[in-house]
């Protein structure tokens, strides 16, 4: 057993490890409980929290609530911050703390360390690639870290260049946020669809990357949206609709509010017809989290589930034809 003193946090309790460390997930802010029903569902107590880090004694398990899993967590004593620096650069180069108490002393250490630059991007821009550890101080003298992540963002915090002029809304960050994870993004001379499109916050990231959109909603588009190149606007339900109607499209997107028990069924018409390359729908929920109906739409053969930074109380579905 490992009992880690208080933070910095008056009243705060020390953090009682009865057990090795084996996993730790990072949960986005404000989503700590649907990231500990998920973990029990999948028979994974925490032993304990630090800050939005679930640490638990078994092995990494999928986590889709988890913005990052550390999956090889180590526990070091760190008698000074020269001995941190040392031992995380002896590991290897790039490293991203996670801060939650004893900022100061954490600063200092990640000062003697090459730097890591979490810019902005600017869309298109895929993921980075680099290799990139996570650590954190349990205690002044008490390190976790991992050399293996699933998130290669800092943090599983994804920044982009915004566009404050041109979208009608902010919900694009969430498409820029998804092609980005995917490492491609609609191009010119591709079709796409976007179900539930009104006011067109997806159609105008669609149509900037230069692909053709059609629009599906029994509501208008804003009329700038609507006026841009390569949008055509269909006023129909995208749950009416047969994919078939549409033709081949190269993407489907859907950002539509509805209970997620009907956007698994949209979401498996579409896959059954196999008339588009790629999915991108995202799962909102209304309520508590139904987690069977996002269990049921990750065990969709060619799809993922994530929840992205830049989702709120709902997750992103990804599906991919076989190629073959």
């Amino acid at each position: 057993m490992t009992t880690i003193p208080s933070s910095e946090q008056p009243g705060a309790s020390p953090l009682v490890l009865p057990h090795p460390v084996r996993a730790a997930y990072l949960a986005a802010e404000g989503f700590e409980a649907p990231l500990t029903e998920e973990l029990r569902r999948k028979g994974v107590a925490p032993m304990g929290w630090h800050g939005r880090l679930a640490l638990s004694s078994t092995s990494p398990v999928a986590a889709v609530w988890a913005l990052d899993t550390w999956l090889e967590p180590e526990l070091h004593p760190v008698p000074s911050i020269g001995a941190a620096a040392a031992l995380l650069r002896a590991r290897q180069r790039n490293w991203a703390c996670h801060a939650v108490a004893h900022h100061r002393r954490a600063a200092l250490i990640e000062a003697r360390l090459p730097p890591v630059r979490a810019r902005p991007l600017v869309f298109p821009a895929a993921a980075p690639t680099g290799h990139l550890g996570a650590w954190t101080l349990l205690a002044p003298d008490m390190m976790l870290l991992s050399t293996r992540k699933t998130s290669p963002f800092v943090n599983g915090t994804v920044q982009f260049i915004e566009d404050r002029v041109g979208p009608p809304s902010r919900a694009y960050l969430k498409l820029w946020e998804a092609c980005a994870r995917l490492g491609v993004w609609p191009c010119p001379g591709e079709s796409c669809v976007d179900l539930g499109a009104s006011p067109g916050g997806w159609t105008w990231a669609i149509a900037q990357c230069g692909a053709g959109v059609t629009a599906v909603d029994r509501a208008d588009l804003d009329p700038r949206v609507a006026a841009m190149p390569g949008v055509a606007a269909r006023r129909d339900s995208a749950f009416g609709i047969e994919p078939a109607d549409l033709g081949p499209v190269d993407w489907m997107f859907s950002d539509i509010i509805a209970y997620p028990p009907r956007l698994l069924a949209l979401a498996r018409r579409w896959v059954a017809a196999g008339t588009a390359r790629r999915i991108v729908m995202t799962i909102k929920f209304q309520g508590g989290t139904d987690h069977e109906t996002a269990e049921a739409f990750a065990a969709i053969p060619g799809g993922h589930v994530l929840h992205l930074w830049h989702n709120k109380h709902e997750l992103t579905f990804f599906w991919e034809r076989d190629p073959s």
